[in-house]
């Protein structure tokens, strides 16, 4: 079996509209399980992904106290058996984005397999020390980069291959 995943961030909605792009909804229409590591900046961007399909989610720096308060700023989710760590990667000592959020989940135990964070707008998916860091970069605000971008995951048992979707 292989589950398909959808990692998202930075939605910035509605300042960047009040719809997600057709890129993103069309694999949004083939994902089993959603996951948004923050900066949704409305309830309503939440709405839009469980429609889809399950969605996880954590807060980043511009989502409301309340936002906040429902889904947390850091947490562990576990598709198959592959243990993804979320943050924004805002928050935290380090000096960069991947810093601090690789600091969130430096001690979780068991371990993870990914963390997964946004908050830069920076596209990353590299392997350090056997661990992904992926970020998927902003689906509506580019931010400097040159394409619009997310990442899909798929997980089959223990094993993890994202791929960065990018769009302009």
């Amino acid at each position: 079996m292989t589950t398909e995943v959808v990692l998202v961030g930075d939605t910035h909605l509605p300042r960047f509209g009040r719809s997600l792009p057709a890129p993103l909804t069309d694999a949004l229409g083939i994902a089993d399980r959603i996951l948004h590591v923050g900066d949704h900046t409305e309830p309503f961007v939440v709405d839009l992904l469980e429609a889809f399909a399950p969605t996880d989610a954590v807060a980043g720096n511009n989502d409301s106290p309340e936002m906040t308060e429902r889904m947390g700023l850091a947490r562990i989710v576990t598709v198959e058996e592959v243990r993804i760590g979320m943050t924004h990667g805002h928050a935290g000592p380090g000096r960069t984005t991947p810093d601090r959020a690789g600091a969130t989940f430096a001690d979780a135990a068991p371990p993870v397999h990914a963390i997964a964070f946004g908050h830069s707008h920076q596209p990353m998916v590299e392997r350090h020390d056997g661990v992904w860091l992926l970020n998927p970069g902003s689906p509506t605000d580019r931010h400097r980069q040159p394409t619009f971008s997310f990442i899909r995951m798929r997980i089959r048992g223990a094993a993890l291959f994202p791929e960065l979707v990018t769009y302009r």
